[in-house]
């Protein structure tokens, strides 16, 4: 399909002539250790369709929120496109969201029903309805007959045996692309999430940004590693394998050696992954003498991508590590391309998007695009709607002339291209001087000990602030602070990218969208430094 015919139709559409075209070819592969399950188009469609009907049956009111919290995989597209074709609004809810996020994004969305597992990571629907009954909030639970992946495409294969078109089936499906027709949320790395108002013109509009990054298509086999539901998630898994007709390989739940597998069993060139995904994979002991022959792109983001990692992904696997930078709220600001040269394109964010208008601005509010330092703002197609339900957070969202703020630190150098310096937040102020928290992860990140890392502020009388560094080690390894700064040292990185404190953990902790959680170590760090100053006491 061209991209002016894919702005005026609905997902929904795209999936039924890919499932009239193309029927018996996979749109989804869910890869585990036991056994694959490949869920053609036709299934795709059919299921969809079938469960559309059942959330019909409980008389919702048109455009209501229903919540979907359902494990990784091939599930929560079918019941977003179920949403779709049933006139509702999805809530996307991460498998990985705690009970006060879980709680607080039901309440905040004003979410009438939701479909769930009758058990979904050791919580029963029961538990779930308990805590919602205290908020005083009483939403439907779907049946658990239709969470169920096997039950569910045998049913539609039964009860939907002959085709029908999407009016007669659906008559109040959601039909402009540029309205809402799905909520998520902001990855909460620092506190609750805000729930983010989604579109389908936006992801269209940022599938042609994709084709544009790399020479994808139809032949490709996509594997995504993001929840469906986060913006990473949805453009590939839900939106550009769709509009290309192409095969999406997804998992249960994140695994480092499933992923390897699946990526040799199923032929993947196409992977996608945040950035402390791909550094896991590439810390297995089995990376080396896996078959990566067939991947030839890896997009990754969400955090900074740190330059020496990226490199040794691509000289071990020759695949070209790709990113857009950006934001649920924003969309894409900026992307390398395969043109680009390796250093572009694992040291910097790329060159800007024109369509996306981007501006740099100090402190002041003064445009710094062109000589300076300052945070992006931006407008254009690949913007959200704004949150939703929160007139508050969306006056701290909009500049005054309509663009949206990233809450970044970038530059662009001479050849045009932008590079993020962090996140506001993400510098710590020692007497008065800036460091960079993603600088000192990078740097420690290149101790052969350190496996993971990520720096938080700790508060201190005399400086303000110092660096507090945590830690995931190897396994097998050892160090201490003393060790790590020697080495630090002897490879001449700058003394301000030192860190003052180490605390090693087995894992880091994560927000429900994949992104290591800022606001838990900040948690951690608060509590260890209270019991510190209970024993000085």
């Amino acid at each position: 399909m061209d991209s002016e015919h894919i702005m005026t139709v609905m997902l929904s559409e795209i999936v039924s002539k890919n499932a009239q075209e193309q029927a018996q070819e996979p749109a989804f592969i869910l890869h585990d250790s036991a056994v694959s399950l490949a869920i053609s188009w036709l299934q795709y469609d059919r299921s969809s369709s079938l469960l559309a009907l059942k959330l019909a049956e409980l008389s919702l009111a048109q455009g209501a929120v229903v919540a979907v919290l359902l494990a990784d995989g091939p599930l929560s597209h079918i019941a977003f496109l179920a949403c779709e074709k049933a006139g509702l609004i999805a809530l996307g809810l991460s498998p990985r969201a705690g009970q006060q996020e879980f709680c607080h994004l039901m309440q905040h969305a004003q979410a009438s029903a939701i479909i769930t597992h009758e058990q979904h990571d050791g919580i029963s629907s029961q538990q779930r309805c308990d805590w919602l009954a205290a908020q005083k909030i009483i939403p439907v639970i779907f049946p658990e007959a239709f969470s169920d992946i096997r039950v569910m495409l045998e049913a539609a294969d039964s009860a939907l045996a002959e085709p029908q078109t999407l009016d007669d089936l659906h008559p109040l499906r959601l039909r402009d692309p540029q309205q809402m027709f799905l909520i998520n949320s902001t990855s909460g790395t620092t506190g609750l999430p805000k729930c983010v108002i989604q579109n389908q013109s936006r992801w269209f509009y940022f599938h042609s940004l994709v084709l544009e990054t790399a020479e994808l298509g139809h032949d490709d086999v996509i594997m995504s590693l993001l929840p469906a539901a986060v913006g990473f998630g949805l453009w590939t898994s839900h939106f550009t394998p769709a509009i290309m007709g192409a095969s999406t390989v997804l998992l249960p739940k994140f695994d480092v050696e499933e992923t390897l597998d699946a990526i040799e069993k199923h032929g993947v060139t196409v992977l996608a992954a945040v950035s402390t995904q791909f550094i896991m994979l590439l810390n297995s002991p089995s990376f080396s003498q896996r078959d990566f022959s067939s991947l030839r792109i890896l997009y990754t983001g969400g955090e900074r991508v740190p330059y020496e990692r990226a490199k040794a992904f691509e000289d071990q696997t020759a695949a070209k590590v790709l990113q857009f930078y950006g934001s649920n709220e924003t969309g894409a600001l900026s992307c390398t391309t395969i043109h680009d040269s390796q250093e572009k394109r694992l040291t910097t964010a790329g060159r800007p998007i024109p369509a996306m208008q981007l501006q740099l601005l100090d402190n002041d509010g003064n445009d710094v695009t062109s000589t300076g330092f300052g945070q992006p703002i931006c407008k254009g197609p690949a913007l959200s709607l704004g949150y939703y339900r929160d007139d508050r957070a969306n006056q701290s969202l909009y500049h005054d002339n309509g663009a949206i703020k990233t809450g970044d630190l970038a530059q662009i150098d001479d050849e045009g291209y932008l590079s993020v310096c962090g996140r506001q937040g993400d510098f710590i102020i020692r007497g008065g001087k800036n460091i960079s928290g993603p600088a000192v992860e990078e740097a420690c990140l290149l101790h052969p000990s350190i496996q993971q890392a990520a720096v938080v502020a700790m508060a201190d009388e005399i400086f303000g602030e110092r660096v507090c560094l945590f830690a995931v080690l190897h396994d097998g390894s050892q160090l201490t602070l003393a060790m790590l700064l020697k080495f630090l040292a002897d490879n001449g990185c700058s003394k301000e990218n030192f860190p003052e404190r180490l605390e090693l953990l087995t894992q880091l902790p994560q927000s429900s969208g994949g992104k290591v959680s800022k606001a838990e170590l900040k948690k951690i760090l608060d509590a260890l430094l209270s019991n510190e100053a209970l024993s000085i006491e």
